[in-house]
């Protein structure tokens, strides 16, 4: 990860409350593959998904936030547990106030996540933005941190994990796996 290795990034993640995600090019790698039916299927990686229900295990909920809708997407939550999902967005910054209203959770307490042009309004705004590896360039110079990993190939599992570390806990959520 490519991290700023000083003690306010450190206490930066450790703050961190929500984790908040885009779906395409970040959950998924960006493709998304139609049936002869037209019914849209999209891969999601399953080291992902552990990084997700530890962070969850560990008290930091994780939320959706992106600008399409898909039935495959809402499968996915479902199977992680995730409840808080915001879709079919046009502008991604509004969903802060809902949080903020239904949680408490400010923006200052909020990771996202993001990947192309539509995520930099809400990485503007929120404590910690990380991009993806193969995030469009100007989305990484918007982010305070990118990932090792493309979307889709293991980079929300790795933020996961760096959020668990700055708090205290992975060794706690190994011991629970192993």
């Amino acid at each position: 990860m490519n991290i700023p290795q000083d003690d306010v990034w450190i206490e930066k993640l450790k703050s961190i409350r929500l984790l908040l995600l885009d779906v395409d090019g970040v959950l998924t790698d960006g493709g998304i593959v139609y049936d002869d039916a037209g019914a849209e299927i999209k891969t999601f990686n399953v080291r992902d998904g552990l990084g997700i229900r530890l962070l969850m295990l560990a008290g930091v909920p994780v939320g959706i936030a992106t600008g399409r809708r898909s039935p495959a997407l809402l499968h996915r939550c479902a199977n992680l547990k995730i409840t808080m999902i915001f879709d079919g967005l046009a502008q991604k910054t509004g969903v802060l106030d809902i949080i903020a209203d239904q949680t408490g959770i400010t923006a200052d307490e909020i990771a996202y996540i993001g990947d192309d042009l539509m995520d930099i309004s809400l990485m503007q705004k929120v404590g910690v933005s990380i991009a993806v590896a193969d995030a469009h360039p100007l989305v990484i110079s918007a982010a305070h941190m990118v990932s090792r990993f493309p979307g889709g190939r293991g980079a929300v599992r790795e933020i996961c994990e760096m959020i668990l570390m700055a708090k205290g806990v992975w060794d706690d959520m190994l011991q629970r796996l192993i």
